[in-house]
C-alpha cells in the first residue's frame, strides 16, 4: 500500500464473461483527496465501487481501505466508509427527517444522537424546510441530496459516490460540489464516478480512466489534458459532407473527426495555428466556424478510449470557446 493512501487496489479482477468485468485494475487514492473514476457505460466503474465497498467479492487482487484488508475484514471497512449508489436507498413513505433518523439508528446511534445527526445533515443539504414532508413528494434533486445525506450519517472517513449528481439541475450540482469540497477539506477521502467530465475536472485531484475493465489512463486533470496538446482547434466545415475531405487534407495534423466538425491538436505557438489555417485555406474547403481552446477532459476521454465524437461538442456561448461535456456524458451514459 502506497504511503498515505486511503484506498489501495492491486490487480483487481472480477470476470463475468471472458470480455466483461475487471481485469487487473490497480489504483491508489491519497488521504483527503478526490479521485474520479471515468469511462464508458459498462467499463466497470460501478463494479469497482461495489467491490471496494465490500458488496461484491473479486476473483483476484487485493483491496486495502484505510489500511484494512477489505477482503478479510469487511466489517471493519464498512465501519469507516459511506456509500451513495445510483439507486435510491430511502423509504418514500417516510419523511426526510424520519429516513435519516432511521438510518442513524441502524448505525447504532442513540435515539437523541440520531435526531441531532439527522438535523445536521438536513441543514447541510438544505433540506430543513422539507424535513417533515414524505420523500415521495421530493423532487429528483432533493431525493439525491437525501441519498447523499444518508451516506454521511456515520461520519465516514472514506466516501464512495456513484454518479452523485446525475439528474440534478446545474444549481443543485454546484451546491453538491461545495458539500464535497467541504468534506474533503475536513479530511474525507472520496472515490467518485460521474458521467460529467467537467465535474471530475472541478472536483478531482486525480483521474483514472477505465474501459473494457482495464485502466487505460491516469493522472491529474492537468497532466491528462497536457497529453492532448497545447491547444484544440475546432473546425466546422460549411457542410457535414466536407468533414471527411477536410480531414484528408489535414493528414499532417493530429485530427479527431466528429459528425459535423474536426478537432485538431496543435502546440501553443501561434505559428502552429497559422500553419493549420493555411492548410485549411489551401484545401479550398469553406468553414462555417472555427474556435481555439485549451483541451478538456472531454478531449482526453475521446482520445484515450478511441471512441468517435457523436457530434460537434464545442460551445462558445460564454465567449471562451470551451467544450461542453454533453457529448462525452451521453457517450459515458449510453
Amino acid at each position: 500500500m502506497a504511503e498515505s493512501a486511503a484506498i489501495a487496489v492491486r490487480d483487481l479482477t472480477k470476470a463475468y464473461t471472458a470480455t466483461t468485468g475487471l481485469f487487473g485494475v490497480s489504483l491508489d487514492v491519497s488521504l483527503g483527496s478526490v479521485m474520479a473514476l471515468l469511462g464508458p457505460n459498462g467499463a466497470g466503474k460501478t463494479t469497482v465501487v461495489r467491490i471496494l465497498s465490500t458488496l461484491v467479492r473479486p476473483d483476484a487482487g487485493s483491496v486495502a481501505i484505510g489500511g484494512v484488508d477489505a477482503l478479510s475484514r469487511p466489517d471493519a471497512v464498512q465501519a469507516m466508509i459511506g456509500v451513495a449508489n445510483q439507486s435510491a436507498a430511502v423509504d418514500e413513505k417516510l419523511t426526510g427527517r424520519a429516513n435519516l433518523a432511521m438510518f442513524a439508528r441502524l448505525h447504532r446511534l442513540p435515539r437523541t444522537q440520531a435526531r441531532v445527526r439527522a438535523a445536521e445533515l438536513l441543514e447541510l443539504f438544505d433540506l430543513t424546510e422539507a424535513a417533515g414532508k414524505p420523500v415521495k413528494s421530493y423532487s429528483g434533486g432533493m431525493r439525491r441530496k437525501l441519498d447523499l445525506a444518508v451516506s454521511l450519517i456515520g461520519h465516514p472517513s472514506i466516501l464512495f459516490l456513484d454518479e452523485p449528481t446525475t439528474g440534478l439541475d446545474p444549481a443543485s450540482r454546484l451546491a453538491l460540489w461545495e458539500v464535497i469540497d467541504g468534506l474533503v477539506a475536513d479530511g474525507t477521502t472520496v472515490l467518485l464516478t460521474t458521467q460529467y467530465l467537467d465535474e471530475a475536472d472541478a472536483l478531482a485531484r486525480d483521474v483514472t480512466f477505465i474501459d473494457d475493465g482495464r485502466v487505460i489512463a491516469r493522472g491529474t486533470p492537468a497532466e491528462l489534458k497536457s497529453r492532448i496538446g497545447g491547444r484544440q482547434v475546432d473546425l466546422t466545415p460549411a457542410s457535414p459532407d466536407l468533414v471527411a475531405p477536410l480531414a484528408r487534407q489535414l493528414a499532417g495534423f493530429e485530427v479527431t473527426s466528429g459528425d459535423r466538425a474536426l478537432h485538431v491538436s496543435i502546440g501553443d505557438d501561434v505559428a502552429d495555428l497559422r500553419r493549420l489555417l493555411t492548410a485549411v485555406d489551401v484545401s479550398g474547403i469553406a468553414l462555417a466556424d472555427y474556435s481555439v481552446r485549451t483541451p478538456t477532459l472531454d478531449d482526453v476521454y475521446f482520445h484515450v478510449t478511441g471512441h468517435e465524437r457523436p457530434a460537434d461538442t464545442t460551445d462558445s456561448s460564454d465567449g471562451s470557446g470551451a467544450a461542453t461535456s454533453e457529448a462525452a456524458a451521453k457517450e459515458v451514459a449510453a
